[in-house]
């Protein structure tokens, strides 16, 4: 190990003898002290005293890409920053989302950022990881905290709302309108009003919830209800099948007489037919459908 000595200090110690009332000491004993008391300059290595975040990772990129202690160091910069990533994830607390959750991510983020950091850069760990790990925090509220996929726009403007909602209501002494807010925060009333039912969804109620304390009525029994527009849809399905069975000339007659809504007379100049034989047949035609029609019904039940 080579030890740096400052050639004053060597000649000072030499030069000054002990005070009259200690024995004297020799020279090369002299020399020996000193030169254990002069600090030596080695570099920090793992096993050594606490380093810098930038020291670990610094030394990191300096060795080999192979060499074992690049995991070490790698492990032990996280392990320092863990405490960071925690306080940051905290800020983030008490908005829906389990702080283990939230601890996770920031955790996640901070691999990223060691992985990431590039010390040649002179710029300070913290500066690099703090951006990194709130901006994953945020991207995880932004993605998976809502209940409901909602726009990024509406997301950041039903933030900018809460935020205008209280200015206003200051300013004026009660709770802005609609048109304020939107003329506060320059966007379309209709754009204001998606924020609004945007925000709406981010905690859903379950409808099995009472719809009211005492009342015995669950939200799920006051929502919706069979759409007659179904069964619709099943009678013109059969229908197209059974009116594709019947003769050419009973379907254009049908055709002429629903579709085109011609009139009978008009419908028998067409089909070159009486108007009493038209009659006879769309009669006949529309019975033997009726009565087609209720026995698939009999039958689907």
């Amino acid at each position: 190990m080579t030890i740096l000595v400052e050639p004053a200090l060597i000649t000072a110690t030499l030069t000054h003898p002990a005070e009259p009332t200690t024995p004297a000491a020799s020279p090369h004993r002299l020399l020996t002290t000193t030169l254990h008391t002069v600090p030596t300059t080695r570099r920090w290595q793992p096993g050594d005293a606490p380093a810098s975040t930038e020291q670990l990772l610094r030394l990191r990129d300096d060795l080999p890409a192979e060499h074992p202690d690049r995991a070490r160091l790698r492990s032990r910069a996280i392990e320092e920053n863990l405490s960071l990533a925690s306080r940051l994830a905290r800020r983030y607390a008490g908005r829906g989302e389990l702080l283990d959750d939230l601890a996770q991510v920031a955790a996640l983020a901070l691999i990223t950022a060691v992985d990431r950091y590039d010390p040649s850069r002179q710029v300070p760990f913290a500066a690099y990881a703090v951006p990194t790990i709130l901006g994953a925090l945020k991207r995880h509220f932004r993605d998976t905290a809502w209940a409901m996929r909602v726009p990024r726009a509406a997301q950041d403007l039903t933030r900018e709302i809460a935020t205008a909602t209280g200015e206003l209501s200051q300013q004026h002494g009660r709770h802005p309108t609609a048109a304020e807010l939107a003329d506060h925060l320059h966007v379309g009333i209709d754009e204001l009003r998606a924020a609004l039912g945007a925000s709406q969804v981010y905690n859903l109620v379950s409808l099995n919830m009472p719809h009211t304390a005492g009342t015995g009525i669950d939200r799920i029994d006051l929502l919706g209800g069979i759409d007659p527009h179904y069964a619709g849809v099943d009678d013109t399905l059969t229908l197209q099948l059974l009116m594709a069975a019947l003769p050419m000339r009973e379907q254009r007659i049908l055709s002429l007489r629903f579709f085109d809504h011609m009139t009978q007379t008009q419908i028998a100049i067409e089909v070159g037919l009486s108007q009493m034989h038209v009659s006879r047949l769309l009669k006949q035609t529309l019975t033997r459908l009726r009565a087609a029609m209720i026995a698939n019904s009999a039958t689907a039940r």
